[in-house]
């Protein structure tokens, strides 16, 4: 054997035991008659100590090891008399007595330690020595956790875990595809999957009622945070199942992940948020409820006073900043140049400070005291609060009051990383209006099954139509959606007809499943969580790319791999593919 025992398991109570460590130099210190090594596997680090009076070349060879150097090293545990209680090795050293050089290295391009000099570029295209450092390590240690104890739970719980194919068909709904062409059949293509949907859906018409699968998926669009043109999901499907069932399924297993890697308990059930309260009260389909900051809409309580900002407006709306009365006019003037950023979009803002000594606001030239008591009072602000008001059209401005909210939570430190507050926003739109096409697209997917209770709106007013759609967020993430599916034949066919599809198209996209809905489809529903976005909020990141193996960059592109690359000619010519190349 290599070794007898890891870099992390050696403690006070194997002293004198004779063993054998193998890893990687982290750093060594030369204190003349004395060397000592750390050295590090993915399990802990442990001291190796050189003594040049009992082995003078043994010690002359410690001294040469550099950094990242892969050494093996025999010899006993002993006590040490400078004790590091910050590692679980800390108490003990190895006394060595054999030494032999594995591999060398060269300098690494950076320090491969927590406090690290490389900056974020260097680091992805050399993925493979920041893995070894301990965060990025433990985040992957994380993420093998997570993905064992969805699996030990959903086994616990009768699911079947079926693995689904890559190379699937193309759809025209969700996001744009990644295409791969096939060379066998040339001009046509293959699609990567962006989710299992309607795999899923048919293992229901099998007979597996109860499916999960920890799976690849893929999409090609713009990057950010919390996405990666590859990404993994928890997906899962159920038959004879009604919307409660599933929340009551899935609540329970984020309960159990909770309990099991933060040690949080939640003794109470999920709250329940139509989509129509989040929008109204939020300004957002997924808000952070750590903290409170309600809208209030006080469009007719301010109208009418001669000020073009609020009487040209569709929706005026503020938050109630508590304890904040005493802002500064640099303060605000930041919130209000925050605001007014482009990707807000806001115009400005308005203010009214609750102070001792009476009220006060950025338009009290147009309205007075008693006026502004009616403001306070709509709002809900006492004496010490300050009031942020923003108007315009009304999804913009909700949206826009929605991220001054957002702020306002992270200046008052009232979004904590350890603090948990999951919620179910139920009842979404089925469709939405798209103005440029000028025709409604599923705000899910076509296979999402309308409120019973809406669908005589489907053809006369489907912009009104509720979706049997629930998503679970925490803490202003999205971390799970999902629907009840449409199982009946009719109901599919005017959800393609509202859609804008023809018979023909239909069957064309979605031949295969509509053919398999004619031999009994059970009444089925199902969930896809980010398992990406799990795991980070697990390791409390808002990024997802830490807690990926070897992930894109913002631009999409692998640097370690240095791709999406060029391929050669000859395998353009198989495909039959011709690429217009670009003048110099």
């Amino acid at each position: 054997m290599y070794r007898t025992h890891t870099c992390g398991e050696l403690t006070i109570k194997d002293t004198a035991k004779n063993v054998t460590l193998c890893g990687w130099v982290q750093k060594s210190r030369d204190l003349g008659g004395m060397t000592f090594v750390d050295l590090r596997d993915r399990y802990g680090i442990t001291q190796l100590v050189f003594n040049m009076e009992a082995d003078h070349e043994l010690c002359g060879q410690a001294r040469k090891l550099g950094r990242e150097f892969v050494v093996q090293a025999s010899g006993k545990v002993r006590e040490r008399s400078n004790k590091n209680m910050k590692i679980p090795t800390g108490e003990i050293e190895i006394e060595v007595s054999r030494l032999v050089i594995l591999n060398r290295s060269e300098l690494p391009p950076f320090t491969i330690e927590e406090e690290t000099d490389g900056g974020e570029e260097l680091r992805m295209k050399y993925r493979y020595l920041d893995l070894r450092r301990s965060s990025v390590k433990n985040n992957i240690l994380l993420r093998h956790k997570v993905s064992q104890e969805v699996r030990k739970y959903m086994d616990s719980i009768g699911f079947v875990e079926v693995e689904t194919p890559v190379l699937i068909k193309s759809t025209p709904e969700g996001a744009r595809d990644f295409v791969v062409p096939s060379r066998m059949q040339p001009g046509t293509f293959y699609a990567l999957p962006q989710s299992p949907q309607t795999l899923k859906q048919l293992l229901m018409v099998a007979g597996f009622d109860k499916y999960f699968q920890i799976v690849k998926c893929f999409r090609d669009e713009d990057l950010r945070a919390d996405r990666q043109p590859e990404f993994s999901q928890i997906d899962c499907e159920m038959s004879f199942v009604e919307r409660d069932d599933i929340l009551d399924t899935f609540e329970g297993l984020a309960k159990y992940l909770f309990r099991q890697i933060r040690g949080v308990e939640f003794n109470e059930p999920f709250n329940r948020l139509p989509y129509s309260e989040a929008m109204a009260n939020y300004g957002s389909d997924k808000p952070d409820l750590r903290f409170g900051m309600k809208f209030k809409e006080i469009t007719t309580t301010v109208k009418g006073h001669g000020f073009q900002v609020f009487d040209g407006a569709e929706y005026i709306g503020g938050i109630c900043a508590e304890g904040c009365a005493d802002y500064s006019r640099k303060q605000l003037d930041e919130l209000t140049d925050f605001v007014k950023r482009p990707q807000i979009g806001a115009k400005g803002m308005v203010y009214l400070k609750c102070g001792a000594d009476g009220l006060k606001s950025s338009a009290d030239k147009f309205y007075p005291p008693e006026e502004l008591k009616k403001w306070a009072a709509a709002i809900n602000a006492k004496e010490g609060d300050l009031v942020l008001i923003l108007a315009g059209e009304r999804h913009k401005t909700l949206t826009a009051l929605s991220e001054l909210r957002l702020e306002m939570g992270n200046r008052l430190g009232l979004r904590k990383k350890d603090t948990f507050v999951p919620l179910w926003v139920v009842d979404f739109p089925l469709l939405e209006w798209d103005e440029e096409t000028k025709r409604y697209y599923a705000m899910h997917h076509p296979f999402t099954s309308p409120k019973p209770e809406d669908i005589h709106l489907m053809e006369s007013d489907p912009g009104k139509v509720r979706a049997n759609a629930y998503d679970l967020v925490i803490n202003g993430v999205e971390i799970g959606g999902g629907s009840i599916r449409i199982h009946d034949a009719s109901v599919q066919k005017l959800m393609f007809k509202v859609l804008g599809f023809t018979d023909e198209e239909a069957n064309l996209q979605f031949g295969f499943l509509l053919n398999a809905f004619k031999y009994g489809a059970p009444p089925h529903g199902g969930i896809a969580f980010g398992f990406d976005r799990w795991v980070a909020m697990f390791g409390g990141q808002d990024s997802i790319r830490d807690f990926i193996a070897f992930p894109k960059n913002n631009s999409g592109r692998d640097v370690m791999l240095d791709t999406p690359a060029e391929i050669s000619d000859q395998q353009l010519n198989e495909l039959m593919i011709e690429i217009k190349k670009k003048d110099k």
